[in-house]
């Protein structure tokens, strides 16, 4: 088995990391600022470089690799991270003609990412035709979820134009319950609460090793406050937004004004616990007593609770979140080791402790690696 190009595009980006036939991460960088003042970091050294579009981007990186001893022709695959697959797209595949269409089909459930993702990977079929290209989709641990848990209360129409809850964080989900086992020396706990903290924040209930319920919905916009996402909100208080602004203004409003932004006037948790102010710690406030109202839901999901796991920038990083969610959830019989959480280590919770916590890295760029490798192995 050859080595695997990860890719992750985005409008203005392509993050890109190899990894080697053991999974170790060779090298990685970024083309940032496609269609401007764009760069090419390869390994923390930057190169100021011109990238009109993502095909001059990947022929960079391309070009870049090559100067580096990598020998593209020698690849096992490139593998794309994309937002979502809709109702069809369920599980990693190889792509196909029929593939790289459906997910077109899925570019108005994700405007904002499906169709770059959809650019890069016709980028690579045509500077590499011969490589093999492989997807995961953020959406598809989420498949799992029953019916009653995906749709929402609205009519059969509705339904069929593509409006349930989909959920997303799915590939970091999936790499948590692959590695938890090994981080902990034990077999996977039967109900776990898995809590993916960062900029974008959700948590998914985890019975016996599937999802079984999660807080995002039909787009990243639902569950907890975020980083400049509101979460959840009264419909109709998106009706009257829409009404006083206009469509266009209220997205703009509820994904990129609201959540910590919107509260403390930060989207960053950590610059909100520089700030201390009256307003920085409402903000950080609202995000964990949110964290703990959702976390209540996914519990019920589930009928109990063996595990939380805390993953994501936030959730690996930021000690005084986790204890402040932990707190909120001590009636369930969580004894927190106060100095295990202040030094950031995995194992969070003491002997005495009814409930296991545990920090998972999220490794999301591997799992996409790992799982094109197990599709070429298929292949």
């Amino acid at each position: 088995m050859g080595d695997v190009l990860v890719l992750n595009s985005g409008s203005s980006s392509i993050k890109f990391a190899l990894f080697g036939a053991d999974l170790s991460k060779r090298t990685s960088g970024s083309a940032v600022e496609i269609g401007g003042a764009s760069s090419l970091v390869l390994n923390g050294t930057r190169q100021d470089v011109s990238l009109p579009d993502h095909i001059a981007a990947l022929e960079a990186i391309f070009r870049s690799l090559e100067e580096a001893g990598v020998d593209l022709v020698n690849l096992a695959a490139a593998a794309h991270r994309v937002v979502h697959g809709g109702r069809n797209l369920r599980a990693p595949c190889l792509v196909t003609p029929d593939i790289a269409d459906e997910i077109g089909r899925c570019s108005p459930l994700a405007p904002l990412h499906n169709p770059h993702n959809l650019a890069a990977i016709r980028a690579v079929a045509e500077l590499a035709p011969n490589l093999p290209q492989c997807v995961s989709f953020d959406t598809a641990f989420h498949a799992s979820n029953p019916d009653v848990a995906r749709r929402y209360a609205i009519p059969d129409s509705a339904v069929e134009d593509g409006l349930q809850r989909y959920g997303f964080h799915g590939i970091s989900y999936e790499s948590l319950v692959l590695k938890l086992p090994e981080l902990s020396a034990n077999v996977l706990p039967d109900k776990i609460l898995a809590m993916h903290l960062g900029n974008g924040a959700s948590l998914c209930a985890i019975g016996n090793g599937r999802s079984v319920a999660t807080t995002m919905g039909y787009s990243p916009l639902e569950g907890l406050t975020m980083g400049t996402r509101s979460g959840s909100i009264d419909a109709n208080v998106v009706l009257k937004l829409v009404a006083d602004h206009g469509l266009q203004r209220t997205s703009e409003i509820l994904n990129k004004e609201s959540g910590l932004l919107g509260l403390g006037g930060e989207s960053d948790m950590r610059k909100l616990h520089q700030m201390g102010t009256t307003k920085s710690e409402f903000a950080i406030d609202h995000f964990c007593y949110w964290a703990v109202r959702h976390a209540g839901s996914m519990i019920a999901a589930m009928g109990g609770l063996d595990a939380i796991v805390f993953t994501g920038g936030i959730g690996e990083n930021d000690a005084v979140v986790r204890r402040k969610i932990l707190e909120g959830l001590a009636w369930l019989g969580i004894d927190l080791d106060p100095n295990a959480n202040a030094s950031g280590a995995s194992k969070l919770h003491t002997p005495s402790s009814k409930k296991m916590v545990w920090i998972v890295p999220a490794e999301e760029e591997e799992m996409i690696a790992r799982s094109a490798q197990a599709i070429m192995e298929e292949h």
